[in-house]
């Protein structure tokens, strides 16, 4: 940010961040929590419909706050948001420790925040005390991606089939 001679921050005249929707952020404060994760959508796509066994996947989450203020959504755990195959968690079957604390998904007025990765269209399973990967079998598996609030979690699915 440009500097003053005196060397402070050039700000608004009233000493507030032009950049920063202060009663949005307040409004959006005040809204009830289920209000809130009713406000958010989420979408989850693949780059196609059908796949050969281990073939990789290429997915999509979108998550858009549709309300127009500033919203923060808070979860039990520092997992803000999560994707499954089938159940699944991250295509893992092996049990997950909570790391603790807790956490909170932010966004804009009406924002729109998008993750996009490659999954190598492999499950993790546990036989015992085995842990082994394998290529989804054939037929059609759901991917469910899913905001991680408490209560009234919002989220999308679509299908894939391997052939």
């Amino acid at each position: 940010m440009p500097q003053s001679p005196r060397g402070h921050e050039d700000r608004d005249r009233l000493g507030f961040d032009e950049t920063r929707d202060y009663l949005g952020t307040a409004v959006g404060a005040l809204l009830p929590a289920p209000l809130v994760a009713r406000g958010l959508t989420i979408a989850v796509e693949t780059d196609r419909e059908v796949y050969a066994p281990g073939d990789p996947v290429a997915v999509r989450v979108a998550i858009r706050n549709r309300l127009p203020v500033p919203i923060a959504v808070s979860t039990p755990s520092r997992r803000l948001w999560g994707w499954e195959v089938d159940g699944a968690l991250e295509a893992s079957e092996e049990p997950r420790r909570d790391p603790g604390g807790s956490g909170t998904l932010s966004f804009r007025a009406r924002e729109r925040k998008t993750h996009e990765w490659t999954w190598d269209g492999r499950v993790t399973r546990r036989d015992g005390r085995r842990t082994r990967s394998t290529p989804l079998s054939r037929g059609d598996h759901e991917i469910r991606a899913f905001v991680a609030t408490r209560r009234e979690r919002p989220a999308a699915r679509t299908t894939i089939r391997v052939e």
